[in-house]
């Protein structure tokens, strides 16, 4: 706990059989209270090693539902078990598990809502092994993003981030996509609903094992994150309404 905050980690896994003890091993458990594992229908031992490593709250999804369908699994199950402020870890040991507690303690403070682990600021996403298009076109979609959420983010497309109970509570999340657009939708709501969004650099690590998308998905991911934020700045012009944007629209349950 951190000021009396139940902090859970959530790690929305795929294939992670031989990443997620590392990734595991890395928690600082002196302030993380509880960790959820939801396994997207894997087809290796990703959810034998989870209960290898004692963690009680598994899902296991039968059928696979996406990146975002599992982030979804992934809040609700934090939800239910009371946390106060939900990380998300990628079980495979890309980003670096010991600032969670740096990333807590933000939020616990009151002055943030969300905050994103960055790669990109200082230099750090390149010499971790980002790929160069992938380094090139995170900096046009995120200038492209800030122009029209009006917004200073140093980037939007971090897989690691926090988020407090209000947030998850509040922002219509059923009705974002199930793929890995989801993220991006996710941080438009949260800026489109009012919530502070901070950052910390953060370094990263590409290796064989690293999850990552192909140079297709990622141009289908890239015109996703174009149409989302177009979509934000269309409804706040209001001259269109999208349901992900609609406080009314399907909440976690």
């Amino acid at each position: 706990m951190i000021h009396g905050k139940k902090v859970v980690v959530v790690m929305p896994a795929y294939h992670a059989e031989k990443t997620l003890l590392m990734t595991y091993n890395d928690i600082p458990f002196d302030i993380v209270d509880d960790v959820v594992l939801v396994d997207d229908a894997s087809k290796d031992s990703t959810v034998e090693v989870g209960r290898r490593l004692g963690i009680k709250n598994i899902v296991v999804h039968e059928k696979n539902k996406g990146y975002g369908g599992n982030q979804k699994s992934c809040y609700k199950e934090a939800l239910r078990i009371g946390a106060d402020i939900v990380v998300m870890v990628h079980p495979d040991y890309q980003y670096a598990p010991k600032l969670i507690g740096a990333m807590a303690s933000m939020i616990a403070s009151g002055e943030y809502d969300a905050i994103l682990a960055s790669r990109m600021i200082g230099s750090g996403a390149l010499k971790g092994g980002m790929p160069l298009y992938k380094y090139v076109s995170n900096r046009f979609l995120t200038l492209a993003e800030n122009l029209l959420l009006k917004e200073k983010l140093s980037e939007y497309h971090t897989g690691y981030r926090a988020f407090s109970r209000e947030v998850l509570e509040k922002l219509p999340l059923m009705e974002n996509s199930d793929d890995f657009v989801f993220d991006n939708q996710m941080l438009a709501q949260v800026v489109y609903f009012g919530f502070r969004i901070g950052e910390i650099s953060c370094p990263t690590k590409y290796f064989t094992e690293a999850s990552s998308i192909n140079f297709k998905r990622s141009v289908i991911y890239g015109l996703g994150v174009l149409s989302t934020a177009l979509h934000f700045k269309l409804q706040r012009l209001g001259i269109r309404k999208y349901p992900i944007f609609d406080r009314n629209g399907r909440h976690l349950k």
